[in-house]
């Protein structure tokens, strides 16, 4: 077991995505004194059993703000630490059911393009030529981010 420090400027409690968040973000910011405990491995809790999607298209200007910012953090950190977020920009589609969630859809993806976030409305056909198995049958709409996709949470 490492010696633990007898003072911080921060003691961040949990090693999972979290609080190994705030860690990176504290010591980019120049903190050099940032305490992170964890009292098994890093990320074996609820982080363990995320799936890692890494999705673009939200509801308000800040969480789409946010998605946009950990989407292109996960592709650099790689980079950045020589350590693999195992990130692949697979794409996503989203497809609506109902001309309300089409709306809805359309207002989300008018959002993400004001932080040059990659999106475009498709037809349910263009979707269902793009994932071959999606049963297009009563779909009105649908949106695709090229730039999406799924990393190792863990």
């Amino acid at each position: 077991m490492t010696t633990l420090p007898s003072k911080a400027r921060v003691v961040i409690i949990g090693g999972g995505v979290s609080g190994c968040s705030l860690a990176y973000h504290l010591t980019k910011l120049g903190w050099t004194d940032v305490v992170l405990l964890e009292r098994k491995q890093l990320t074996c809790g609820t982080t363990w059993h995320a799936a890692g999607l890494v999705g673009q298209l939200r509801g308000s200007k800040n969480m789409t703000r946010l998605a946009k910012y950990s989407a292109d953090l996960y592709v650099k950190l790689e980079e950045e630490t020589g350590i693999s977020t195992g990130m692949r920009q697979v794409g996503s589609v989203s497809v609506a059911l109902t001309e309300e969630r089409k709306h809805e859809l359309y207002r989300q993806a008018t959002v993400a393009r004001a932080f040059a976030i990659d999106v475009r409305e498709i037809s349910p056909a263009e979707a269902k030529e793009m994932y071959p198995h999606l049963n297009i049958e009563g779909v009105v709409g649908a949106v695709h981010l090229p730039l999406d996709g799924q990393c190792d949470p863990a």
